[in-house]
């Protein structure tokens, strides 16, 4: 698939793109920081309502993220992440939740799918992966948020295997987009993490790069594999290849900013 790309929208908000999801008709993004009125450490596009931000400079950064994308800000759901491996069902009674208020958001919720066309579904994140997956035969899409604890249980499979259940989708038709997130490069975890690779993935060595008494991860193979296991297919995925703790000028990024920082949406609507 076509390779992650930038773009400013007419409101100076600067996001990425999957062009094969656009060529679809399929309206998604990942903002940057770029834009935006929140202030430091926020600085400028933070979309995270639970970060200390002003609620009202959140708001606003949302529905100039969901302008620029060209979404409906009323109708767009969100949820209240908490690094697992549920995965919710949406439709348009959900509508607008967590949208602008954080306590509205779904509890305890990674991982959200819908078959309604104009609901638009938003995570966030600052160094965790955003996965983005369409289904065009069946018209159902899903977003889920994939940190060392989701991708180690396998929400981006899950997600699929829950378009699957629910919708029919055959996971040979999806299209999938690993946004940016923390690369190999900089994503150090200790054997904590290493253990979980191990119970759950064969291949587990080429996950990760031993260094001390640590390990870099890859986070983009992790869910690159549990994928192609589940069927989706290899020239289906797309990922972004961009780290977040390189790029803090374009990105926000927990681990390197020292955790105070802003968040980035991943957001998706049929």
């Amino acid at each position: 698939m076509d390779p992650f790309v930038l773009r400013r929208g007419n409101n100076n908000i600067w996001h990425g793109i999957f062009p094969a999801f656009a060529r679809l008709g399929i309206k998604h993004g990942i903002s940057t920081r770029l834009g935006g009125v929140s202030k430091p450490p926020f600085a400028a596009l933070n979309l995270g309502l639970h970060t200390g931000d002003e609620a009202a400079d959140v708001v606003t950064n949302r529905q100039l993220f969901c302008e620029t994308v060209g979404v409906d800000y009323e109708q767009v759901v969100t949820a209240e992440q908490v690094h697992g491996d549920q995965i919710r069902i949406v439709g348009m009674s959900e509508a607008g939740r967590g949208r602008s208020i954080y306590e509205e958001s779904l509890p305890g919720t990674d991982g959200l799918v819908t078959n309604c066309k104009g609901l638009p579904l938003m995570l966030l994140f600052a160094d965790c992966v955003p996965v983005l997956i369409a289904d065009p035969v069946r018209s159902v899409v899903g977003v889920s948020h994939a940190g060392w604890k989701g991708a180690t249980a396998k929400i981006a499979a899950k997600t699929v295997l829950t378009m699957q259940g629910h919708f029919g989708t055959n996971p040979a038709d999806c299209l999938v987009a690993v946004g940016p997130s923390i690369g190999r490069c900089c994503y150090e975890v200790d054997e904590l993490v290493v253990n979980k690779l191990q119970t759950g993935f064969p291949q587990w060595q080429q996950l990760v790069t031993e260094r001390s008494d640590k390990w870099l991860l890859d986070l983009w193979e992790v869910n690159r594999q549990q994928l192609l296991e589940v069927g989706v297919r290899q020239d289906n995925i797309s990922i972004s290849g961009v780290c977040t703790a390189c790029n803090t000028e374009v990105f926000f990024s927990y681990r390197q900013e020292g955790g105070q920082t802003g968040r980035i949406g991943a957001i998706i609507t049929l």
